[in-house]
């Protein structure tokens, strides 16, 4: 995949809203003096009589999109995943979550992969929080293609949906023309019964590319695209578990709260299977370059690799 096009998720949800914009004079646009980052900028360009710049006071931003929705509006909040599922957990829970109002989170810069920005930026807990908010629909898209996709799905759902994009590039592996989108649907990437390895967001490349490399071993892995962690696409995990026996989850999350442990309680209600996590191991980020950091948090496709071979 190392000439195949690279675009951050976040410059996408810039995009996507100013095309959103465009076709629904109901679209409005939340930020909290990072446009610039958040890549709204985009949007307001085109529509600046619609975006609202709230400040350095993300929580305060959250009850606004609230109010903005109970209105009729579609609002879109948007800030780093650290401010928007952390600073401002009480208010999306209290404000948005517990009214079931129509807001749509658009949370950037999420994971280790925000980088040099170190450990107070390093969100790998957002899935967990928002995970935990009753109603909260949580998606974290893997490429260009899908998170544009993932935007308009959004704004067509009703109810509170938190979406996670990162900072860094990554391959676009969809085809536009016949991709589709579907909140709640996981995505079969590559077939094998050897052992399924259900991935989402950057992790989704790097888990395509330990299931060519594991294939050229002679270990058929089957890989699973899962964009949308809440609801979990039972169904599609029941099946895999079923016809594989072995599950290895694979998120830039920390392994408590997020997609393995979705798929794993799952699993140990249903069908228990035996399940490899990985993930961000119960420790705190540092500083460094984003693909350095991926690499010594175990978060690459030679890891799921090593992982797979282990895993008896």
């Amino acid at each position: 995949m190392a000439d195949v096009k690279k675009i951050a998720t976040r410059e996408s949800y810039g995009n996507a809203l100013a095309a959103l914009g465009k076709e629904h004079d109901n679209v409005v646009v939340l930020d909290a003096d990072l446009a610039g980052a958040t890549k709204t900028s985009t949007f307001k360009k085109e529509f600046p009589d619609r975006h609202f710049d709230c400040g350095i006071a993300e929580g305060n931003m959250m009850a606004v999109a609230a109010g903005l929705a109970s209105m009729g509006l579609v609002p879109f909040a948007s800030t780093f995943a650290m401010f928007a599922a952390g600073r401002a957990f009480e208010q999306v829970r209290n404000s948005i979550g517990y009214p079931h109002l129509n807001v749509k989170i658009g949370a950037t810069h999420g994971g280790i992969s925000v980088g040099e920005d170190g450990a107070s930026h390093q969100c790998c807990e957002d899935f967990a929080l928002m995970r935990s908010i009753p109603g909260m629909t949580v998606i974290c898209p893997s490429d260009d293609v899908e998170a544009r996709a993932a935007v308009n799905a959004a704004y067509e759902f009703e109810g509170p949906v938190y979406l996670r994009f990162g900072r860094s590039g990554v391959p676009v592996f969809h085809d536009e023309d016949s991709f589709k989108f579907e909140i709640g649907k996981g995505e079969v990437l590559q077939d094998g019964n050897d052992v399924a390895i259900i991935a989402t967001g950057l992790m989704v490349c790097e888990a395509m590319k330990a299931g060519e490399e594991l294939k050229a071993d002679g270990i058929n892995a089957r890989v699973i695209n899962m964009a949308t962690i809440k609801p979990l696409d039972e169904e599609l995990v029941l099946k895999a578990a079923k016809e594989c026996g072995k599950i290895v989850t694979c998120e830039e999350h920390s392994i408590i709260g997020g997609l393995g442990e979705a798929v794993s309680s799952l699993l140990a209600e249903k069908l228990p299977t035996p399940v490899r996590r990985i993930g961000v191991n119960d420790e705190f980020g540092h500083s460094g370059p984003a693909a350095d950091l991926l690499k010594d948090f175990g978060l690459s496709a030679e890891n799921i690799v090593a992982t797979v071979k282990a895993f008896k």
